[in-house]
């Protein structure tokens, strides 16, 4: 049947329906929800470090493992153990995708909860790798200065990176700054802190249960 209404009336009560249906579906802290970021699930046991080489992703994790009780795991060495060979000969014998091939793979494989896991600079081109641990973890970014990073790795080209060939590190970072940004639960910009500062900004960011020990 056609609607007659003058439009002026019509925008009335399409104005009043949607009104109805806001104060009746919508929740009185809308706005801090839609404004505010994601909360973090509180059953998660597990943190997951990302961030370029050299950010101190291993290290850290080692530290924070030993403060808060829990086991560490380090994806890179996983992978190595998977694959039988070494990060840099993937790169050579089978080039940088294979590399993000058989990290994607190594990464959906772990299962395990109260761990520190410790990933390698590019699990984050993974989206299902990232959306598989950050199921039981929260994600940690370890945000270290390009010029910080630059005066740590010396051995860019040998390292085992899964970059393009003709890639610069500064190229490197700006490409996955992006991703790790994406993917953060919590960020420390960890340039001009040490190593035990970096886990304290870690454990004052999460949540109550990933602060104490469970065996």
């Amino acid at each position: 049947m056609r609607n007659n209404l003058p439009v002026s009336v019509n925008r009335q009560v399409i104005a009043i329906a949607i009104k109805k249906v806001c104060f009746t579906y919508i929740p009185i802290n809308f706005k801090l929800m839609i404004h505010s970021e994601p909360q973090m699930n509180k059953n998660k046991s597990n943190i997951i470090l990302i961030g370029m080489p050299g950010s101190g992703k291993s290290t850290v994790g080692v530290i924070l493992a030993k403060m808060l009780a829990k086991r560490y795991l380090d994806s890179d060495i996983l992978l190595q153990n998977i694959e039988k060979r070494t990060l840099q000969d993937i790169v050579d014998l089978d080039g940088h995708m294979a590399l993000r091939e058989v990290e994607q793979r190594a990464l959906l494989g772990i299962q395990c909860r109260n761990h520190i896991v410790a990933t390698g600079g590019s699990a984050a081109y993974s989206e299902p790798a990232m959306m598989h641990l950050r199921r039981d973890g929260i994600i940690v970014f370890l945000h270290a200065d390009l010029s910080v990073l630059k005066q740590r790795i010396h051995n860019y080209e040998t390292r085992g990176l899964a970059k393009r060939p003709e890639q610069s590190f500064q190229e490197l970072f700006e490409e996955r700054l992006v991703l790790y940004e994406k993917y953060a639960d919590i960020t420390v910009k960890s340039s001009k802190l040490t190593q035990d500062q970096v886990c304290d900004a870690i454990i004052a960011q999460l949540p109550i249960n990933l602060t104490s020990p469970s065996f």
